[in-house]
């Protein structure tokens, strides 16, 4: 019994609390001034559809009010909406209100708001939008607006960025044909040709190297295959920065067996070993 008598104090509060529109009266008139119609609106029957030139001007006018006691009030949102039936296309434009609830919008068609959906030999659908904490929310159908159909918008410099581009083809120059074997075979002799003139002068005069083995000779000789090893992986694999980082951690090692292996060399030389 106490949950019905809250639901019904509920709904009492709600009825109490909506919002109601009086006189809501529109004008239209031309740059000079001239009146070409005026009336009051009916918020159960729409009036015969509006028509606006391209100069014209639409002033409409209207006061919020609570429907229990009349009194003049400001909703948190009020807004005309402006909506094209044939396309779906709408837009929304806010109205100002006073604390006491009047409000006055202006349409002119020499300067007409963002807000207005593109137009063409269709009407709008013009309706007002009523949203508050307090109160409960309330639509109403004014109009149907006739506009000037709208231009239609320059083409923007970047527009042909934004379409389909043709498909790229692309052109494979034929395969480059190999030179004769015979071709091949005498320039890979001129260049391996060097080698057997010095592998043949060295087997005249003898090749000598007696402490390449030694222990102060081996590390240098090693470290220096080291290097050896790091070009030939450079040219396989590793990057620039990778050799220059494993480069410089075998250059350590390097310079002190070089000179371990100078010293020795000097030492031999001068029959002291």
């Amino acid at each position: 019994m106490v949950w019905q008598f809250s639901w019904l104090l509920l709904a009492a509060t709600v009825q109490a609390a909506s919002l109601s529109l009086q006189s809501p009266r529109f004008t239209i008139s031309t740059p000079d001034a001239t009146q070409l119609r005026s009336d009051t609106l009916s918020l159960t029957k729409k009036p015969e559809p509006l028509t606006l030139g391209p100069t014209d001007t639409l002033k409409l006018t209207f006061q919020i009010t609570e429907s229990d006691e009349g009194k003049g009030v400001q909703p948190h949102q009020t807004f005309l909406r402006f909506y094209d039936k044939a396309s779906g296309e709408e837009g929304i434009q806010p109205v100002r209100v006073t604390p006491g609830g009047k409000a006055k919008f202006e349409l002119n068609m020499v300067r007409p708001p963002a807000s207005i959906p593109p137009t063409t030999h269709n009407p709008l659908e013009v309706s007002l939008i009523l949203g508050s904490f307090v109160h409960a929310p309330a639509q109403y159908d004014l109009f149907d607006l006739y506009l000037p159909a709208s231009h239609t918008p320059a083409e923007h410099p970047d527009e042909a960025s934004f379409h389909v581009l043709p498909a790229i083809k692309h052109t494979f120059r034929p395969e480059q044909k190999s030179p004769p074997q015979f071709v091949s075979a005498v320039f890979a002799a001129s260049v391996l040709s060097p080698w057997l003139v010095l592998i043949g002068l060295w087997s005249k005069i003898g090749v000598k190297v007696p402490n390449l083995f030694s222990l102060s000779i081996i590390p240098f000789t090693a470290l220096l295959g080291a290097f050896e090893v790091l070009l030939v992986w450079y040219w396989v694999d590793l990057k620039l920065g990778q050799v220059l980082l494993y480069g410089g951690i075998l250059a350590i090692p390097t310079v002190f067996a070089g000179k371990q292996a100078l010293y020795a060399t000097g030492e031999w030389r001068a029959g002291r070993k």
